[in-house]
């Protein structure tokens, strides 16, 4: 009998993004890239696929992820032809860059990564076919081709995570992790919020009741109303009421890792096999 490890059927969202509130909190950007990089790296050894929405910037978080994923391969052997990770990059995104950098982007990652290239209404389209746009890119190109990429990516998905989070400076309708957060929502997706780290994440804990409104002055977002009146039961996520608020207040990134790891076997694993795989609750 193959063994399979027990996420290997399932594909993990990943909403990530720096939070200015983070230096208030005694945070930096590293402890965020830490926390990305542990989660991530349990799940790949869990077997999931991981799924981002990003762009090809130098120290970005799709660098980061394309990076442990080359690390998993050659620690773990893995020698079966699956794909590790899959980065969507909005229509916006992709046309701001020059065509012959992309192709060596692919070029370098093939074997270790998907990368998807949209167009406005979230189509993939080869790497023949991309050019760089000749005229501006305007705030509704933005909103209409960044909201496509994350009914994408929910299609990809069967699970989302959310950290950190910017709710201003953003492109697009409203803060990228909370139409990903939205999105999943509609789609009955479990849900993770850690919202230790601040930032959008931390707003949508509080709507949902599972931390106390925060007394650093953060700024407001006007879509944050649509999570008005939401309860912890629509993340969906195999945790209980005081999980959730553990997982959503935490900076310990070993406890949050363990609560997500938990709440995914209970959704997802073999009923046979849960109680073996999630040991002592």
């Amino acid at each position: 009998m193959t063994y399979r490890e027990p996420l290997s059927q399932k594909a993990v969202g990943i909403s990530i993004a720096e939070s200015k509130d983070m230096e208030v909190l005694g945070l930096s950007e590293e402890h965020l890239r830490d926390a990305m990089a542990e989660v991530a790296r349990h799940l790949l050894a869990m077997g999931a696929r991981l799924v981002y929405g990003g762009d090809l910037r130098q120290r970005g978080f799709t660098e980061l992820l394309f990076e442990l994923v080359a690390r998993h391969h050659r620690d773990a052997d893995v020698g079966d032809g699956r794909l590790s990770v899959a980065n969507y990059l909005a229509w916006p995104v992709h046309r701001t860059m020059q065509p012959e950098a992309i192709q060596i982007v692919a070029e370098n990652h093939k074997g270790l990564a998907e990368l998807h290239f949209l167009d406005d209404q979230g189509r993939d389209l080869s790497t023949e076919h991309l050019e760089v746009v000749s005229s501006l890119i305007t705030d509704e190109d933005w909103s209409a081709g960044l909201t496509a990429m994350r009914h994408v990516l929910t299609g990809a998905c069967h699970a989302r995570i959310l950290l950190g989070g910017r709710v201003t400076e953003f492109k697009g309708r409203m803060p990228g992790i909370a139409e990903e957060a939205l999105c999943s929502i509609t789609a009955k997706q479990p849900l993770f919020i850690l919202g230790g780290f601040g930032g959008c994440a931390r707003d949508i804990a509080e709507e949902l009741g599972l931390v106390a409104p925060h007394q650093i002055q953060t700024a407001a977002w006007a879509e944050r109303a649509q999570f008005s009146g939401m309860t912890q039961a629509v993340l969906n996520n195999g945790l209980n009421k005081s999980e959730n608020e553990t997982l959503a207040r935490t900076v310990h990134i070993d406890e949050a890792v363990a609560l997500i790891l938990r709440g995914l076997l209970r959704c997802f694993s073999d009923p046979d096999e849960k109680s073996t795989a999630l040991g002592p609750a």
